[in-house]
């Protein structure tokens, strides 16, 4: 299945791997769950990604739906993430989602703050 989303706009792209892991852990919350991004102010390169498990979504959030996970991101944090790619990754390093964002210009080395 490739990525659907609520608005025609949504430049947003969820890797399989990401929605495999979303669907691992909404079967582990035994309820429908969603996974909430939002690009908060912070961290160590001046933005960072926030990540929440929700049960539905707003109604100004775009819906992005990949092999029946769903990820959320609100209006603003989308003008921040256009462009990008939901990943999930497990390596050396731990395993995590991962950001993959052509609109950062450096980002710290745990991948989860970024600077424009």
């Amino acid at each position: 299945m490739t990525d659907v989303s609520t608005r025609t706009s949504a430049t947003v792209a969820v890797t399989a791997a990401a929605a495999r892991r979303i669907g691992e852990i909404a079967a582990g919350e035994g309820r429908p769950t969603c996974l909430r991004i939002s690009v908060e102010g912070g961290g160590c390169s001046g933005f960072q990604y926030k990540y929440d498990l929700v049960q539905s979504a707003d109604a100004e959030d775009l819906v992005i739906v990949r092999d029946g996970a769903q990820v959320l991101i609100d209006p603003i944090s989308l003008e921040y993430m256009a462009g990008s790619e939901v990943d999930f990754v497990d390596d050396l390093m731990g395993a995590a989602f991962k950001i993959n964002n052509p609109k950062a210009t450096s980002g710290c080395g745990c991948g989860t703050s970024f600077s424009l």
